[in-house]
């Protein structure tokens, strides 16, 4: 039988030598690149393709709570068309129309794209967050380097968030019946 055991000591200075070691290798690297010796490649995501249609415009399905929102985005004066109607009579509540028009914002392009919209299920508000997200969708689609600053934004993210169903015995989904003492 070899002895083979290793103290706490043995150990932490194996690792401090490793440690040294792996430092030593990476200030050699940097020195190197800072003095041009060596052309390393700056490492970036693979930008993505544009996707058209025929018509070049761009599509994309958004979904929020029970609402799914089929959008196409093509260059234009900014006129966002949900359902046949325009935007201002289909969410009649600035807030809603605030929502829509946030990816807009956050890339810096209002009034440069026109958005038709078909929007089905749910209420307005999860309506408005469906079509958030297909804009959002779409426009990465459309100039692939926005895609950056809308994912930081989180509009990419489809908000998984439902009402929750309810259950038997009770009188909503947590909620029980009320308690009668008599």
């Amino acid at each position: 039988m070899s002895d083979n055991r290793q103290s706490l000591s043995d150990l932490s200075s194996a690792l401090n030598e490793q440690r040294d070691a792996v430092v030593a290798q990476s200030d050699d690297r940097a020195d190197a690149y800072l003095s041009g010796a060596v052309d390393e490649p700056v490492q970036r995501a693979p930008l993505r393709e544009q996707e058209l249609d025929k018509q070049g415009r761009a599509y994309a399905t958004g979904r929020r709570k029970d609402a799914v929102a089929r959008v196409w985005l093509k260059p234009g004066s900014g006129k966002i068309t949900i359902n046949g109607r325009d935007q201002e009579i289909y969410f009649a509540r600035p807030s809603l129309r605030l929502v829509i028009n946030q990816v807009f914002g956050v890339t810096e392009r209002e009034g440069q794209y026109d958005v038709v919209v078909t929007v089905k299920g749910g209420g307005l508000s999860g309506q408005a967050g469906a079509v958030k997200h297909g804009i959002s969708q779409a426009i990465t689609k459309y100039e692939p380097i926005l895609r950056a600053p809308v994912k930081a934004a989180g509009f990419l993210t489809r908000d998984s968030r439902a009402v929750e169903r309810k259950k038997y015995g009770r009188a909503k989904a947590r909620r029980s019946f009320q308690f009668s003492k008599r």
